[in-house]
């Protein structure tokens, strides 16, 4: 058993998937801000429709 070409083998592995973590981490931080950000425009949206429902109500009744 070569003990060289087994630990270069392990070490690669071991860095393949330190990669992979940090990749998964990164798209999981980027889904996080997207859903946060698509939360913000959908509260938003909201406000806006409620006030111009209530001030097209208000403009009627005068």
């Amino acid at each position: 058993m070569d003990v060289a070409k087994l630990s270069m083998a392990l070490s690669k592995s071991n860095t393949q998937h330190q990669a992979s973590l940090s990749v998964m981490k990164m798209a999981m931080g980027n889904a996080e801000q997207q859903g946060e950000t698509i939360q913000e425009l959908l509260s938003s949206a909201d406000v806006k429709v409620i006030q111009h429902a209530a001030q097209a109500s208000s403009w009627w009744k005068y």
